[in-house]
C-alpha cells in the first residue's frame, strides 16, 4: 500500500472488489425485489457451497478462478433444480426454495467438514466461503470479480426493457411473444454470477442482505425502475465501503458482517423517512388527512345550523358545536384554530361562524354526502338509517371529479334521500325540475 495512502481506508484492492459486489448485487437485486424472488440469491448462494469444496477436493487449487467456478457451477444446477422444480412439479416456489437451499446446503456442510480433515485444506480459505473474508481480498480477486461483474452488467444492460417488462407484467410480456422462460433463466444465472462475486466478500450466510437490502432500500425512493438501479448501485457502493472502513478502523469487527449492518442501516432509515413510501411521512399524510376529515365534519354541522338558522354564515356557540360534534372542547378547539387560519372561519362571541370562503366549502361538503346518500339509497336500495353513516365515510374520500360524475349520473337531483336541499356550486348544470323520490328508491 502506497504510503500516502490513509491508514483507515482498506486497500484500494479491496475497494474496487467491493464496488463491484455492491453495484452487481444491487442491480440484480432490483429485478428479485421486483418479482418477490428476495430468497432466490439466498437459496443460490447456498446452493455454491458444494462447489467450492468439490473445485477443492478434485484440483487442490487454491486459485480463486477455480473456486468460483466450482461454486458458479453448482449454482447453475441449484439453479436449473429450481427452474424445473418450478414449472414441472406442483411444489409452490417457496417449497422449491427451500428444497434447494436445505440439500445443497446440508451437501456443502458434509464436503467441507471432509476436508477439514486434510492437511492441504488448512490454507486454502474455503472456510471464507461461510461467513466472508473481504479483508483478504486482492488484486486478483478484484480483477476477476470485475471482470465477472461488467459480464452482468452489460447483459444486464442489453435485456434492461425485457426483464422490465418481465418484472412488472410477466403476463403481458409472454403475449408480446417475449421468451419468458428464457428471460426467468438469464436473471437467475446472471444471479448465480452476483452470488458468486459476493460469496468472498460476505460469505455464504450474509449474501442475500447485499443482494435485497440496497434494492429495497432504493424501492422505498422511487416509482422509476431505472432509477431504483442507480439508487441501489449507490446504496450497494456505499454499504461495502462504509462497511469495509468500519472494519478497518475497529478492532474484532469483520467486514462481511459490517457492510451487511450499514446496508441494513440504510434500509431501516429508508423505510422511515423516504418520500412518499416511508412510515414517518405516511404517519403524516395520515394526521394530516384526520385533521382534514374532522375540519369537514365542524364544515358540516356548520352547514347545517345555518340551514335550521337561514343563514349561511350564522355564528354558532362553541358548547352547541362540541355537544353536536360529540368532541371535548381542546380538539375541537385546535380544528376551529386550523379552519381560521385557513380563512373558513372567524371567532363571533362564545364561539365562531363560518366565512364566504367557509360556507362555499361547507357547501361543497355537504353536496358530496348528500349526493352520496342518494346513490346509495337509489342505486343500492339501502335502508335510509344506514346511508348517512356511509355517505359520512365516504364524503371525506370523494374527489371533486367523481362527485360531478355522480351528480350527473343521478341526473342533477335537487334533494338527498331525506328531502333535504343538495347544495349547488357555481358554473353547475341546472338540477333537474322533478323532486327526487324522498324515499329514495326508483331510477
Amino acid at each position: 500500500m502506497s504510503a500516502f495512502w490513509p491508514v483507515w481506508l482498506p486497500d484500494p484492492s479491496i475497494l474496487l472488489a467491493l464496488a463491484v459486489v455492491g453495484a452487481t448485487s444491487a442491480s440484480l437485486g432490483c429485478f428479485a425485489v421486483l418479482r418477490r424472488q428476495s430468497l432466490l440469491g439466498d437459496t443460490l448462494a447456498h446452493a455454491a457451497l458444494p462447489g467450492i469444496g468439490l473445485a477443492f477436493w478434485l484440483t487442490e487449487a487454491k486459485s480463486p478462478l477455480v473456486l468460483l467456478l466450482g461454486a458458479m457451477a453448482t449454482g447453475l444446477l441449484g439453479a436449473a433444480l429450481l427452474f424445473a422444480l418450478k414449472h414441472a412439479s406442483r411444489l409452490k416456489e417457496d417449497a422449491a426454495l427451500g428444497l434447494v437451499l436445505s440439500t445443497f446446503f446440508g451437501v456443502g456442510i458434509v464436503i467441507l467438514t471432509r476436508l477439514q480433515n486434510e492437511p492441504e485444506a488448512s490454507q486454502s480459505g474455503l472456510d471464507h466461503f461461510i461467513y466472508g473474508q473481504a479483508a483478504y481480498l486482492t488484486w486478483d480477486h478484484a480483477r476477476l470479480m470485475l471482470g465477472l461483474g461488467m459480464v452482468v452488467l452489460v447483459c444486464l444492460a442489453l435485456t434492461y426493457k425485457e426483464c422490465k417488462l418481465l418484472s412488472f407484467d410477466p403476463a403481458f410480456a409472454a403475449s408480446l411473444g417475449l421468451p419468458r422462460r428464457r428471460l426467468e433463466a438469464l436473471l437467475a444465472g446472471l444471479t448465480v454470477v452476483g452470488v458468486m462475486l459476493s460469496l468472498r466478500a460476505v460469505g455464504v450466510v450474509l449474501t442475500v442482505a447485499l443482494l435485497i437490502g440496497p434494492a429495497a432500500a432504493a424501492r422505498q425512493w422511487t416509482q422509476r425502475l431505472s432509477t431504483m438501479m442507480g439508487l441501489a448501485i449507490a446504496f450497494g457502493i456505499s454499504s461495502s465501503w462504509l462497511g469495509a472502513i468500519w472494519s478497518q478502523t475497529a478492532d474484532a469487527t469483520p467486514t462481511g458482517p459490517a457492510i451487511v449492518l450499514v446496508a441494513s442501516v440504510l434500509l431501516v432509515v429508508s423505510i422511515l423517512v423516504a418520500p412518499g413510501r416511508g412510515l414517518w411521512w405516511h404517519y403524516l399524510r395520515l394526521r394530516q388527512h384526520r385533521r382534514d376529515v374532522a375540519a369537514e365534519n365542524v364544515l358540516a354541522d356548520f352547514y347545517r345550523h345555518g340551514e335550521r338558522q337561514g343563514d349561511r354564515t350564522a355564528p354558532m356557540p362553541a358548547a352547541e358545536l362540541a355537544d353536536q360534534r360529540g368532541l371535548r372542547f381542546p380538539p375541537l378547539e385546535r380544528t376551529m384554530r386550523d379552519l381560521c387560519r385557513r380563512g373558513l372561519a372567524e371567532s363571533a362571541g362564545d364561539g365562531w361562524r363560518l366565512t364566504e370562503a367557509g360556507a362555499d366549502e361547507a357547501a361543497r361538503v355537504m353536496r358530496s354526502h348528500r349526493l352520496w346518500e342518494l346513490y346509495l339509497a337509489r342505486r343500492l336500495d339501502l335502508p335510509l338509517d344506514h346511508v348517512h353513516r356511509d355517505a359520512e365515510e365516504m364524503e371525506h374520500a370523494l374527489p371533486s371529479e367523481i362527485v360531478a360524475e355522480l351528480d350527473a349520473h343521478l341526473g342533477h337531483p335537487r334533494v338527498d334521500p331525506h328531502g333535504h336541499p343538495i347544495p349547488r356550486l357555481a358554473a353547475e348544470p341546472r338540477p333537474t325540475e322533478a323532486k327526487e323520490g324522498s324515499t329514495g328508491h326508483g331510477s
